[in-house]
């Protein structure tokens, strides 16, 4: 089935969209110029609406200029999708954290290996170097992953089902955790 998924932004696209390294956007959220408001938390990290992303550089005391052709690639890798106004309008999202979750892995390295092999779903999303997938992706692909494994049941977890579908998942990957001096200084 094909999906229409809103269009978004990890740090690195966003980074790319303004022509800064990375880094940069980190700042930005420590010196409060940018927020979580308009970004959904998947896997321990920010994904910005993109029609959020594209204007952002207008906002600024200091203009910054948008890179439309990493815009365009950014859209064009993502399609078919759409240009969500607000985080309430953005499907429940899995990364490699709440796919361990959902399917009651113990760990999430055995998860990235079996993801590698193309053993796995297909990713919705491939932003920041990290694979994110539309709940319902999982919850269909299930049954294929299930008859090609033979040592793991992917068994889909009810309870983490319903908390992802109700955006009450509180799980690992739900919050931003500090690391480095940010970790240190909370």
């Amino acid at each position: 089935m094909v999906r229409k998924k809103p269009f978004l932004a990890g740090r690195q696209e966003f980074a790319a969209l303004y022509g800064v390294r990375g880094p940069q956007v980190t700042a930005w959220l420590g010196r409060g110029v940018l927020d979580y408001e308009h970004a959904v938390i998947v896997s321990g990290s920010p994904y910005w609406l993109l029609s959020f992303v594209r204007g952002y550089g207008q906002t600024q005391p200091r203009p910054k200029e948008l890179d439309q052709r990493v815009l365009q690639q950014l859209v064009a890798a993502q399609e078919p999708g759409l240009w969500a106004r607000g985080v309430d309008e953005v499907p429940p999202l899995c990364g490699l954290q709440e796919a361990t979750q959902l399917f009651g892995l113990s760990s999430q390295q055995n998860l990235s290996a079996v993801v590698r092999q193309g053993r796995f779903a297909p990713a919705d999303y491939q932003l920041s170097g990290s694979p994110l997938w539309l709940l319902d992706t999982l919850i269909e692909a299930a049954p294929d992953i299930r008859a090609k494994s033979r040592k793991v049941m992917w068994a889909i977890v009810p309870q983490v089902e319903a908390a992802l579908r109700q955006g009450r998942y509180t799980g690992p990957g739900s919050a931003i955790v500090p690391r480095g001096l940010a970790a240190k200084t909370s």
